[in-house]
């Protein structure tokens, strides 16, 4: 096992606080996007995949940004009240960000994909002053707008708005226009702990919870993840099909890409192999950011054809769910380009647990990201030796402030300098983690744990299955054993699979993992960000 003392001296070593976050001229936009303002001017910090091909230059993004303190007093919102940012991935979105930030406003982005009933919570649950809106989402939204008392101001980021203001009971501007006509003003000063923006977590296992996090922290991603793990570069153009309102997306096109001044492809639509693989082609990226899902998807997609636009790709990333040991493998034989699995979440803001270019094992989530301490417990908070299942606790520099409203979860997730991540992990040897499974997903079948994963990774290895997740049913006498939910892929039958996958799991990985129960499904629930909700399959499973 690896010791603590040494994980401590890793963090002394790989990550020190810079200079700039320890005074006053704090503010996350002055490092991300004022320094390129000169040097960088008129390259392309952002270009549209969709049809509409339109980019943001360096100096652009800088100039617009400046205009925020101004838009914002105008229209009566001060420094540290809340908007929120319902908004597809197109050059507004970096616009909106960053300039809240210079001006001290604290902007919220919201996931695109949600219900109304979603909507209604969160708005209320935030209490936003104001929302940025695209046009395509306002159908969802508009049923809900008039039930959220501080909502005062829509802004419409481009499409009809006369007919947008004919339908909404509260006031709607055109956000270009008031965005033009706002005067420049100087970055806001801040300190690197005050409050810069907040997220909504994924709702992977219920109700999202807000969740607030620094101007320092997106720095500590950057210099720890960014720099030493991905090896940014000025050259690389940076693709991400997970969008900027997730904690992932928003490290992938616009922390990492701005620290170094890449550039990034946006895609507004939905990442489906197709979108994806024509972004390729136009805009041939050097660094991609997908889920274990899309991978398996564009594998299964492409059939063996390396695509177009592939040629420049030097790295690929996945996070949201563990990659399965057989997708990581395929992609390296088809693309030449390997995948960095790496393991994150919203309160951490970004990876913190990754495998490293040069020490790739798929199968694993490999070791601490530079910067960062973990520890593996177990139900009394002792930890764990070498070979047995414990909760994944992490320390690092980009841990939130905690949750908005939630103070019992606030002290049951942020322990001091640890957060409980929820994440059961297996520590080999070699120091690298295995990732067994979801603390309220594991279980065990005849006094010993079962990894849902592990199973889930034996499944997907057989020729007919495309995805699998796996949870626990209580069989004729009570007792828990696993049932497998599947997803075939094209050309394959139901007839004699569930027999033939029994006997594949058992072949694999042991006589007594192997599902009692398999049921195909059409597709498997999941998230916006590519997780399973294993917790609605056990719903229909009891």
């Amino acid at each position: 096992m690896v010791s603590r003392s040494n994980f401590s001296l890793k963090l002394l070593i790989f990550y020190t606080i810079p200079e700039e976050t320890m005074n006053s001229r704090a503010n996350a936009a002055s490092r991300f996007v004022d320094a390129h303002r000169e040097l960088r001017a008129s390259k392309t910090a952002y270009v549209e995949a969709d049809s509409l091909e339109r980019s943001l230059s360096y100096g652009e993004l800088a100039e617009q940004s400046d205009r925020f303190a101004s838009f914002y007093e105008r229209h009566g919102l001060r420094r540290e009240e809340r908007v929120v940012m319902l908004m597809l991935d197109r050059i507004e979105f970096p616009v909106v960000f960053w300039g809240s930030l210079k001006s001290g406003v604290v902007p919220i982005p919201l996931n695109t994909l949600l219900s109304s009933e979603l909507y209604r919570a969160i708005l209320n649950d935030s209490r936003a002053q104001a929302m940025f809106l695209s046009p395509e989402l306002w159908p969802v939204v508009k049923p809900v707008t008039s039930e959220v008392p501080t909502l005062q101001k829509i802004f419409l980021v481009g499409g009809d708005l006369e007919a947008v203001k004919a339908e909404s009971s509260i006031p709607v501007y055109d956000f270009h226009s008031e965005h033009a006509s706002s005067e420049p003003r100087p970055c806001l000063e801040v300190s690197a702990d005050e409050s810069a923006f907040w997220l909504y977590s994924s709702g992977s296992t219920g109700v999202p919870k807000g969740v607030r996090h620094v101007h320092g922290s997106l720095e500590a991603t950057s210099e720890t993840y960014g720099r030493q793990v991905l090896g940014i570069r000025e050259d690389d153009v940076a693709f991400s099909a997970a969008k900027m309102f997730f904690a992932y997306g928003l490290g992938n096109s616009m922390t990492f890409p701005l620290s170094m001044g890449a550039t990034t492809v946006l895609l507004s639509g939905r990442p489906t192999p197709d979108s994806v693989l024509s972004a390729f082609a136009k805009h041939q990226p050097t660094l991609f950011f997908g889920v274990p899902t899309l991978y398996a998807a564009m594998l299964a997609h492409l059939g063996g054809q390396k695509p177009a636009g592939s040629e420049r790709l030097r790295l690929c990333v996945s996070a949201g769910e563990a990659l399965p040991e057989e997708i990581g493998r395929r992609w390296k034989e088809m693309f030449g380009s390997d995948i960095l699995d790496g393991v994150g979440s919203t309160e951490m803001l970004h990876i913190f647990l990754s495998n490293q270019t040069s020490d790739i094992v798929y199968g694993t989530s490999g070791t601490a990201v530079p910067g960062y301490e973990l520890r593996l417990v177990d139900e009394q908070g002792q930890e764990v030796g070498t070979g047995e299942v414990g909760e994944l606790l992490v320390n690092g520099p980009s841990a939130a402030e905690g949750y908005w409203n939630q103070r019992s979860k606030s002290r049951s997730t942020f322990e001091g300098a640890w957060t409980r991540t929820g994440d059961k992990y297996e520590r080999r040897e070699d120091g690298r983690l295995v990732y067994c499974g979801r603390t309220d997903d594991m279980f065990k079948v005849s006094g010993i744990w079962v990894s849902p994963f592990e199973v889930e990774q034996a499944l997907i290895s057989h020729e007919a299955i495309l995805e699998a997740a796996v949870v626990p049913q209580r069989d004729e006498e009570g007792l828990e054993k696993p049932k497998a939910y599947v997803v075939l892929k094209a050309g394959f039958s139901e007839e004699g699979l569930a027999e033939a996958l029994k006997d594949h799991v058992k072949a694999k990985i042991g006589n007594w993992k192997y599902p009692r129960w398999v049921e195909v499904m059409d597709e498997l629930p999941k998230t916006a960000t590519g997780k399973i909700q294993r917790f609605k399959l056990r719903e229909t499973s009891c």
